[in-house]
């Protein structure tokens, strides 16, 4: 992971048309990049093409990158959120479903079905949320931003950004409770 200061120097040599600078910022950003899209979007295969296209962005865009205005990691959260809510709004189908990933051995089967309920309700409240309600809890409590970072990178105030997050909390605690409520979370 770079600094603030690195990934300032390194954008500058972006701007010059300097690869391997990308490359630096790449390795040292694309695993977040990756996660904020699928959190974002709900696909890991649109996630990986989201931050792929967000570093095509950075390289197509570097000069106007502007230290000054906002961190790297500010700028480029905002290209990948944008970037997948546009994917989002655009999708018609759901993507096929994926094989799950064989668990430990040292979990029992209990234990694993109910960490994977768990994420399943987890993953099915937050994608209920309307799309800046969705990007807020994911840019805070999964990617770990402050809210000020996280209403720079929507372009909100701290405040609305404040409110984004209560709404969405609120509506996730309402949305689990309900499928509690309608039968523990099981898919019937």
């Amino acid at each position: 992971m770079t600094d603030d200061a690195d990934d300032e120097a390194l954008m500058q040599r972006v701007a010059r048309g300097d690869e391997t600078a990308l490359r630096r910022l790449m390795d040292a950003h694309m695993g977040r990049a990756i996660r904020l899209g699928e959190r974002i979007a709900g696909s890991a295969l649109d996630a990986d093409e989201i931050a792929q296209e967000a570093f095509v962005r950075v390289w197509r865009h570097a000069a106007r990158f502007d230290g000054r205005r906002a961190r790297f990691t500010t700028w480029l959260y905002r290209i990948v959120v944008n970037l997948a809510l546009d994917r989002k709004r655009r999708r018609r189908h759901l993507p096929i479903e994926h094989a799950e990933h064989i668990p430990d051995g040292a979990l029992s089967a209990d234990d694993v079905l109910l960490a994977r309920e768990r994420q399943r309700l987890a993953e099915a409240a937050l994608a209920s949320l309307p799309e800046r309600q969705r990007a807020a809890i994911a840019l805070v409590y999964l990617e770990g931003l402050s809210g000020r970072e996280g209403a720079a990178i929507l372009e909100v105030s701290e405040k609305s950004f404040e409110s984004l997050l209560s709404r969405g909390r609120a509506a996730c605690r309402q949305f689990t409770a309900a499928a509690l409520a309608a039968g523990g979370g099981s898919n019937g």
